[in-house]
């Protein structure tokens, strides 16, 4: 069996010019108006530099944010649950005619990470984007906090990526393009695979959900985000070194790999898990493990709202489909992790296990049970706590 075809039923669309091409687009880049990008946005034009938001080529018109919005649909018919939207002040935005070429601006270096023909100039209503994406406006949400703090105005167009913003160099091997990973999928023999979100380190409840991935999949891809989180959350480079902790002690041999992608967190919940799912279709994953409040964040979303949602767009909108799991936890009883679909005991023979109870007792310095977090793993986390409060 082949790997599912990338979104949109084509090839991938990578957006990054190399050799003679990038060489001369950044010698003209140097005389194109800048403008200064987020870190948001960064990890979208990486994205599209690498094929991950294929089949797209740049940044959504009006009427794109428009449909996207009001029905996760482009003007074209296909499918896309968040807008891929740039913004910019109002006096930069004056300054650029349409038609006209700019720089997109690494906000991190200063340097030229793409060029992008500017085809439309336009703004929204940031609240009505903040309502159906998010499902709220409250500014306490901090994707909510984003969309609301962006510039006043939209540009759109097609981009040429000319820089991968530092990724490759920070984290080598384990920053994978799609085609890199489906040619690693191929070489294994893969066909049905599992990807596993995360922007946490892996804790037993998610060991557990990658483990029952492997059991019905040829392999599990543990998808790690790279790029920004929320204040208080584990930084990606020791969330990586204690997920290879853990899959080398407790997992076979060639049913795992790890890699990561470059975007910032949206914190949308469902609509997140919708967009997860696209782009991992796109590195070719079959399948995407969703449990308890997928990409969600404070109490915004239900706990299985991610699951839902899938049930409610149009059967031909994805290839990737989820694996839907319950809540998971360690039981006494049974002894050992178990779910609401397989346990029959009460709470009280339960420790529920959730990144957030995991940071807030290592940041106390609080005693971690075994039946939490594996040991390796503890190890790793307790030096990253004990090395902040020096």
């Amino acid at each position: 069996m082949a790997l599912v075809n990338p979104h949109g039923g084509g090839k991938l669309n990578p957006r990054l010019l190399v050799g003679e091409e990038l060489i001369a687009e950044l010698q003209v880049a140097r005389n194109y108006p800048k403008v200064k990008v987020s870190s948001r946005e960064k990890g979208d034009i990486i994205m599209f530099g690498i094929g991950g938001f294929t089949p797209l080529d740049g940044f959504m018109t009006h009427a794109d944010w428009q449909g996207v919005c009001d029905g996760m649909t482009m003007t074209n018919g296909l499918f896309w649950p968040i807008p891929i939207t740039l913004s910019t002040d109002k006096k930069t935005a004056e300054t650029i005619a349409t038609g006209a070429s700019v720089a997109l601006i690494d906000p991190d270096d200063g340097s030229i990470l793409a060029t992008m023909l500017v085809t439309e100039k336009y703004t929204i209503d940031k609240a009505h984007e903040c309502a159906t994406v998010f499902g709220t406006t409250d500014p306490k949400h901090p994707g909510v906090k984003m969309v609301m703090e962006q510039g006043e105005v939209n540009l759109a167009g097609p981009v040429n990526v000319l820089s991968q913003g530092g990724f490759p160099q920070k984290y080598g091997s384990m920053f994978m393009t799609p085609a890199e990973t489906r040619a690693l999928f191929e070489s294994l023999g893969w066909s049905k695979v599992a990807a596993f979100q995360t922007r946490n380190p892996m804790h037993r409840s998610h060991e557990y959900l990658a483990k029952i991935a492997i059991e019905v999949c040829d392999g599990v891809l543990i998808h790690s985000l790279l790029g920004n989180l929320k204040p208080g959350d584990i930084p990606a480079e020791v969330r990586t070194h204690a997920i290879i902790a853990l899959t080398k002690n407790y997992f076979v041999a060639k049913t795992i790999v790890q890699a990561g992608y470059p975007l910032d967190m949206r914190y949308a919940g469902p609509r997140e898990a919708l967009l997860h799912a696209l782009f991992r279709q796109n590195y070719g994953c079959s399948h995407q493990i969703v449990g308890r409040d997928h990409a969600g964040v404070g109490s915004y979303y239900g706990p299985f709202d991610a699951h839902h949602i899938f049930d409610k767009i149009p059967k031909n909108a994805l290839e990737t489909q989820p694996l839907k799991i319950d809540i998971s936890f360690w039981c006494y009883k049974c002894g050992g992790m178990a779910s609401g679909r397989t346990c029959p005991h009460s709470d009280a023979d339960r420790l529920q296990v959730s990144g957030t109870q995991l940071r807030k007792m290592l940041s106390e310095g609080a005693d971690v049970p075994g039946e939490f977090s594996r040991p390796e793993v503890l190890e790793i986390l307790r030096k990253y706590y004990a090395e902040l409060d020096e």
